[in-house]
């Protein structure tokens, strides 16, 4: 006895009723219907129902409610789409502005910036009764400035050092900054936050979609890791 091949079955339905499964590579997979296929169905059915027992009122419309759902979907699909390529541009745009900004990152290695000046972050986890912070050559260990913030609350503190001398800025010299903080148990070294300018943007490659950006003295890093700019 032979048996009956349900795919067989199905693709000549379809065939009957002028639905081609069988779509070009521009139209993507050829395992999905689209709204226009579901609505030959749907006026298919009506043409051939039995006169005497026509469909019931219910079933007509859960068929009307998921050709409407079908609809739904696609136009979500679409709007979704056109959001992506608009999220996308904005991250390209955010990359661009980012340079020639500074970004404060932890660490204790800056520059002079465009201005000739130094500036950075004492993030305080409690009171502290001295803040001193002490800026000297990162290279040589020369000591070139003290600055001397005195009794601090908890919290973030900023500091900057603004008279740096010429030949200083000139030489782009690095510099290196120790901060030494007092919460009760004697003084003891603090980690600081410094700007550093950055030098470059861009988008993530693969799986990432992340934004980078190159900072000076500090490489590569995710955008999302950046504290702070100006």
């Amino acid at each position: 006895m032979s048996s009956i091949d349900p795919s067989a079955a199905q693709t000549a339905l379809f065939e009957k009723l002028g639905i081609s499964k069988n779509t070009d590579a521009k139209q993507g997979s050829s395992d999905t219907l689209g709204q226009s296929d579901f609505l030959k169905l749907m006026t298919t059915q009506l043409q051939n129902q039995d006169p005497f027992a026509p469909m019931d009122n219910g079933d007509f419309i859960a068929q009307m409610a998921q050709f409407s759902t079908v609809t739904g979907i696609e136009e979500v699909n679409s709007s979704l789409k056109t959001l992506v390529d608009k999220f996308d541009q904005g991250r390209i745009a955010t990359a661009t502005n980012l340079l020639g900004h500074s970004v404060l990152v932890p660490g204790n290695v800056s520059r002079p910036d465009e201005n000739g000046e130094v500036h950075g972050v004492l993030d305080l986890p409690q009171a502290t009764s001295i803040a001193r912070v002490v800026i000297s050559d990162a290279d040589s260990g020369e000591e070139l400035n003290v600055m001397d913030l005195g009794p601090q609350a908890a919290g973030l503190v900023g500091f900057s050092w603004k008279n740096i001398p010429e030949e200083i800025q000139n030489s782009n010299r690095r510099i290196q900054i120790n901060a030494t903080i007092n919460f009760g148990e004697g003084p003891q070294e603090l980690n600081p936050s410094v700007y550093a300018r950055v030098l470059s943007a861009s988008i993530g490659s693969g799986n990432s979609e992340s934004v980078l950006i190159d900072v000076e003295d500090f490489g590569e890093m995710d955008v999302s890791n950046a504290v702070n700019f100006r």
